[in-house]
């Protein structure tokens, strides 16, 4: 496993630990990690390579999983290639890399990518697009994934002040916010919803592994969801 040394990146070795528990230790060979005033990831993919890794987990920003699908490619290592979400951006990642070195990367999604040319047609992209357009007009609405996880957590919580009629209190808001059930996410992967209690306050709780094929991501399997 390849993650970023800092709060970001260990959440994910901690995740890992997590699942693996007792076998952790059994089936994760080595980890490598990287500072974000690091150049390159390129030293820490050779020596994942030598520890005979035949899978390869990284929790990056796209800068350095760019640089990690680059370095994976070129160094001839052939491993399932498993990145996170946050680094499988086609404008901002996969495109710099590669998209021949990208293909067969594995991730996990829960929103639409724009770039993505199965979304071409997308009505609810297409309603971000034309939101864009007349809003904020300087963002490129095909690699700006702040601004569409903006978006579509502004849709959310227009639905949650809709919910609380002429309350505008913060009690009811949070009342609301804490008893949506099943409300769609535009942006979000087909079947995706949204379901919270006053115990659970995450509002996502599902995604899809999904395959880069060279063009877009390929969806692997139904929806996971996390509950």
């Amino acid at each position: 496993m390849l993650y970023q040394n800092d709060d970001f990146g260990k959440d994910y070795l901690i995740g890992l630990k997590d699942a693996l528990g007792a076998k952790f230790d059994k089936v994760v060979v080595k980890t490598a990690s990287y500072e974000v005033t690091d150049p390159t990831v390129d030293s820490q993919i050779v020596s994942l390579q030598a520890a005979g890794c035949d899978t390869l987990i990284v929790a990056a920003t796209p800068k350095f999983g760019a640089g990690a699908i680059r370095k994976v490619f070129d160094v001839g290592w052939k491993p399932t290639f498993i990145m996170s979400n946050v680094a499988t951006s086609l404008q901002q990642v996969l495109q710099p890399a590669g998209l021949d070195k990208s293909t067969g990367i594995l991730t996990a999604l829960y929103l639409k990518d724009p770039a993505d040319p199965a979304n071409a047609n997308d009505a609810a992209l297409n309603e971000y697009r034309a939101f864009a357009k007349q809003y904020m007009p300087d963002i490129n609405t095909e690699a700006d994934g702040n601004a569409l996880y903006g978006y579509a957590v502004a849709n959310s919580m227009a639905q949650v002040l809709k919910d609380c009629g002429n309350d505008l209190s913060r009690k009811n808001i949070m009342k609301h916010a804490a008893s949506l059930k099943n409300l769609p996410v535009p942006l979000g992967i087909p079947g995706l919803v949204i379901n919270t209690s006053a115990t659970d306050f995450r509002p996502i709780s599902q995604m899809q592994l999904k395959r880069f094929n060279g063009k877009s991501f390929e969806a692997i399997g139904e929806l996971i969801n996390g509950e």
